[in-house]
């Protein structure tokens, strides 16, 4: 199959069925046992009565698509002949969605206890949100905290960049993109609604032109839920829908990624900070890797770990990319 190429591979009745209330999409790449282990959860803790489901494989090399097909032979599956992105994924398969919302779902989720129909109940009681999430866990049940955010300003970029978000992680004033006083445990509304579960009108989704696909990877469903919000969304949480959302987990920083989560930023700044305040957040923004490889310096002088001296490479590492990152992402990659 030529690169670029898209696979469709179904069982389900060539009669097309009543419009169902939500479309489930799930992009997965490489992370075959997890994304089995997902749509194992969502067929089992969802009434699939009035559901759709199509799974986007982005060229996967570690056997998915096949596995995905054998497992699963009635979801609608795209099998990519090359990996576009998740971004780029999502566009495609909400192309041919048919239902009322569109669901965006990990591959590193499990759902619990009717979290889908919660969701989409919820959503059904609070319409005038237009974008809901619901409520992360980590493996062992704990607060994921990720499922939502605040906005980036200049405030919390400063926090960032100086290090005071790391010396004070509790402290909502100096972390208010994180909330840290918020359990997620209560409903309210957030600027933003994480993509690894988040719920939208489709008729909003397709108002807004969907992701913006500029966004590679990281960053996309904040500028979709910041967009949102400019055409009268109110992104809302609903406490009692819960997954487990393996990502996000605390983990030494590793220097792709790092870069990455900065370009991806770095773009947010650029398309929703007002155009006098950009030369500020660039310049926090090219000050970030500073405070962390003067710590992990010095925390190797002192305790002579390993791990803090690995540490200090990668930063100085993500700093020697730093025209890289501060550049944001190619406006010619959008389409």
């Amino acid at each position: 199959m030529p690169a670029g190429e898209t696979e469709t591979r179904t069982d389900a009745p060539a009669e097309v069925s009543a419009t169902p209330a939500v479309t489930v999409i799930v992009v997965s790449y490489n992370t075959r046992a997890l994304t089995l282990a997902a749509l194992r959860s969502l067929l089992a803790e969802t009434d699939m009565a009035a559901v759709e489901v199509i799974v986007v494989d982005n060229a996967s090399a570690d056997g998915s698509a096949d596995a995905i097909a054998a497992e699963f032979p009635a979801l609608k599956l795209l099998a990519l002949a090359e990996n576009i992105g998740f971004a780029r994924a999502n566009n495609l398969a909400a192309k041919t969605a048919r239902g009322t919302y569109l669901l965006l779902l990990n591959p590193d989720t499990v759902v619990l206890e009717r979290a889908v129909d919660r969701l989409i109940a919820f959503a059904g009681a609070h319409p005038q949100a237009r974008i809901w999430g619901g409520r992360t866990l980590f493996a062992d049940r704990t607060l994921n905290p990720a499922s939502c955010w605040g906005r980036m300003t200049p405030w919390s970029l400063f926090c960032l960049a100086s290090g005071l978000r790391a010396l004070f992680p509790h402290s909502a004033v100096l972390d208010p993109e994180g909330m840290p006083d918020w359990k997620r445990d209560s409903v309210r509304h957030v600027d933003i609604v994480s993509g690894c579960f988040l719920l939208i009108e489709r008729a909003l989704w397709e108002e807004l032109g969907g992701f913006d696909s500029g966004y590679f990877m990281y960053g996309e469903d904040a500028d979709l839920c910041l967009r949102g919000k400019r055409l009268g969304a109110a992104p809302l949480i609903c406490p009692d829908a819960a997954i487990v959302h393996y990502g996000g987990a605390s983990e030494p920083v590793r220097a792709d990624k790092m870069i990455r989560l900065l370009k991806a930023r770095v773009t947010l700044m650029k398309d929703h900070w007002p155009s006098r305040l950009r030369p500020l957040g660039l310049l926090l923004f090219r000050l970030f890797p500073l405070p962390r490889m003067a710590g992990y310096r010095l925390a190797a002088a002192i305790r002579n770990k390993p791990s803090d001296r690995s540490q200090f490479e990668t930063w100085q590492s993500i700093w020697r990319a730093r025209r890289e990152w501060l550049a944001g992402y190619d406006r010619s990659e959008r389409r």
